[in-house]
């Protein structure tokens, strides 16, 4: 399915690979995302194409923080361990500091965007060597975030 969709003036062209699979695979201007969303015990009545979706029967295993929405972007971290904003958002929580050790997959902090939070986490094992954003922060597509020097 693509969509345009529209962000604060911002237009962006929208590819979902498949709504039923875990996780969603949405390509954005060419930028591969991965999105976890909240399981429910609600069926999805509509979709964006006007047509009748359900969602499956068995829902799929969660992630660690079945709360909240998991966005990785394939690009999300440069090479010098900068954690990059996959979405423009606003920072709900920053969940490390300088100095802090981090394992693959943990939580530095949280990005609200589109009235969804989105656990951005760790690609990688190591040190958080700098902090560029606080809690209540706008923060803009591919804005650094923080950076974490691999271990």
């Amino acid at each position: 399915m693509k969509v345009r969709v529209v962000i604060e003036g911002t237009a962006y062209d929208v590819e979902i690979v498949d709504l039923n699979a875990r996780p969603v695979v949405a390509i954005v201007d060419g930028e591969r995302f991965e999105i976890w969303p909240e399981l429910s015990s609600t069926p999805v009545v509509g979709s964006l194409d006007g047509r009748q979706a359900l969602t499956p029967s068995t829902p799929p295993t969660p992630p660690a923080s079945p709360a909240r929405v998991s966005v990785a972007s394939a690009s999300g971290v440069a090479e010098n361990g900068t954690v990059l904003a996959p979405i423009p958002g606003v920072i709900l929580a920053v969940r490390v500091q300088p100095g802090d050790r981090v394992t693959a997959g943990q939580e530095v902090c949280v990005l609200e965007a589109m009235k969804m939070q989105n656990s951005i986490r760790s690609r990688h094992a190591g040190v958080v060597t700098v902090v560029h954003v606080s809690d209540g922060q706008h923060v803009k597509h591919h804005q650094p975030l923080l950076v974490i020097k691999p271990e």
